[in-house]
């Protein structure tokens, strides 16, 4: 496990590494370029060979859906889903709102 840091090469004596996401060191949405360069047991160092790694909000959102408990006959209330969340990292953009009919509860 490594935590990489922008341009400081993390050196290791195996072939494979683990990026390590943290709160504190973490990788926003979006495209992100990594190197590798090798060296022989002579100290001969490779050309870099380089790969963007994708990292990609896959986490579903969360609905919250708030609403009075009972409300008069023939008045107007209100729907709210402001505490709905995406804890994937991105941000809610867009409610839909369906009236499913008479609950069978």
């Amino acid at each position: 496990m490594a935590e990489f840091i922008i341009n400081e090469p993390v050196k290791t004596e195996a072939p494979n590494v683990e990026v390590t996401i943290t709160e504190a060191n973490t990788l926003p949405p979006g495209r992100h370029r990594f190197r590798l360069v090798v060296v022989d047991d002579a100290g001969n160092e490779s050309q870099p060979d380089e790969v963007d790694v994708i990292v990609a909000d896959q986490d579903a959102p969360t609905a919250v859906l708030d609403a009075p408990g009972s409300v008069p006959t023939g008045r107007s209330f209100g729907l709210d889903g402001k505490r709905s969340f995406d804890a994937g990292g991105g941000q809610v953009v867009t409610w839909l709102w369906t009236y499913l009919g008479p609950s069978q509860r």
